[in-house]
C-alpha cells in the first residue's frame, strides 16, 4: 500500500482529519481540487478562533499545520476514479496517477444546485444565504425576503423572525402553504408573495432588487434561500456505498460509510454545513480510522 488513508477533499473536514491521522503515526495523502463550498463566502462564523475570518485564510492556515507532520502529502488534483482492492482501495488522480491505501475518507463537500433565477450563483454565500446562524447577525434587523414554500418556508420563517422582523416569503409561484400557516405568518406581519422571480439585481454579489416576470421589484438587503445538493462525483456507485434521501453519504456515528473501511466527512455527510461541525467530523473518522488499523495488525 503507498498510504495507510487516502483522503478526497482537502478542505476544512478533510484536514482535520490529516491533521489527528498525521499526529497519529499514519501515512496519508489528500487530494483536493482547490473549490471549496464555501469560496465565495466572505467571512466565516460560528467557529471559535476564527468568527469572521476569511474562509480561504482558515483552511490556508490549517493546510500549513498539517503539513509539518512529515507523512501527510497533499495533491492538487482531481480524483477521477476510486475502486475496491483486495486489499484496500485505489484512486486515480487527474487520469494518470494512481496511488493505493487501506482506509479512504470521503470529504468532496457537496454541490448546490441553483434555481433558474439570473444573478442568483453570483449572489450564493455572499448576500443569498442559507443559514441564520452562519450569517443571521450580520443582516439582523434588515428587510431580508425567503425564497421557499410550503412547510419548509413556514418553519424557516419562525426561525428567521427572531433575527428580522421585516421578512417577506418569495414562494416563486402558487403558494403552498396550508390556511393556518398562512394565517399565522399574516398575524407576525409576515409578507407572502407568490409571483414568479427571473431575476437577481446585484452589484458583485450583494442583492439590491429581486426582479418578478411581472416586471416588479423588491428592495432586499439579503435573501434566504435553500439550494438542491448533490455529491461532486459519483463514488458511491464506484465504491458501492450507500446515499440518504438527501443525497449526503449515510454514515453512522463513527463516520464509516455502508461500505467497509471507507470513510465519510464534512458537507457530503450533513446539511447542516458548520465550519466547527464539519471540523469535529473530521477528527472524529480519522480517530476511527487510526482505531481501526491498530485492531487489524495488533
Amino acid at each position: 500500500m503507498d498510504f495507510d488513508v487516502i483522503i478526497i477533499g482537502g478542505s476544512y473536514a478533510g484536514l482535520s482529519a490529516a491533521l489527528a491521522l498525521g499526529r497519529g503515526r499514519r501515512k496519508v495523502l489528500i487530494i483536493d481540487n482547490g473549490k471549496p463550498c464555501n469560496r465565495q463566502t466572505p467571512n466565516s462564523h460560528n467557529f471559535l478562533t476564527h468568527d469572521g475570518d476569511k474562509p480561504a485564510d482558515i483552511s490556508a492556515k490549517a493546510k500549513a499545520e498539517v503539513l509539518k507532520y512529515s507523512t501527510v502529502k497533499f495533491i492538487e488534483g482531481t480524483v477521477d476514479s476510486a475502486e475496491q482492492l483486495t486489499p484496500g482501495f485505489g484512486i486515480t488522480i487527474n487520469g494518470l496517477t494512481k496511488y493505493s491505501s487501506r482506509k479512504l475518507l470521503i470529504a468532496t463537500g457537496l454541490k448546490d444546485l441553483f434555481p433558474d433565477i439570473e444573478g442568483f450563483a453570483e449572489c450564493w454565500g455572499i448576500s443569498v444565504i442559507h443559514c441564520p446562524y452562519c450569517h443571521g447577525y450580520e443582516v439582523r434587523d434588515e428587510k431580508i425576503a425567503l425564497l421557499m414554500n410550503g412547510e419548509h418556508a413556514f418553519e424557516m420563517a419562525k426561525t428567521l423572525n427572531h433575527w428580522n422582523k421585516d421578512l417577506t416569503i418569495l414562494t416563486n409561484g402558487k403558494s403552498q402553504l396550508a390556511s393556518v400557516q398562512t394565517e399565522k405568518l399574516k398575524s407576525k406581519s409576515i409578507a407572502i408573495i407568490e409571483d414568479e422571480i427571473v431575476a437577481l439585481e446585484h452589484t458583485n454579489g450583494q442583492l439590491e432588487n429581486v426582479v418578478f416576470a411581472n416586471g416588479e421589484r423588491l428592495a432586499l438587503k439579503a435573501m434566504y434561500a435553500r439550494a438542491d445538493v448533490a455529491q461532486h462525483t459519483d463514488f458511491d456507485v464506484q465504491l458501492g456505498f450507500e446515499l440518504t434521501e438527501f443525497n449526503t453519504i449515510k454514515i453512522d456515528e463513527q463516520q464509516k460509510t455502508t461500505t467497509t473501511g471507507i470513510y465519510a466527512a464534512g458537507d457530503c455527510t450533513t446539511l447542516m454545513r458548520s465550519l466547527s461541525i464539519i471540523t469535529a467530523q473530521g477528527t472524529v473518522a480519522a480517530v476511527m480510522m487510526n482505531r481501526e488499523m491498530i485492531s487489524e495488525d495488533f
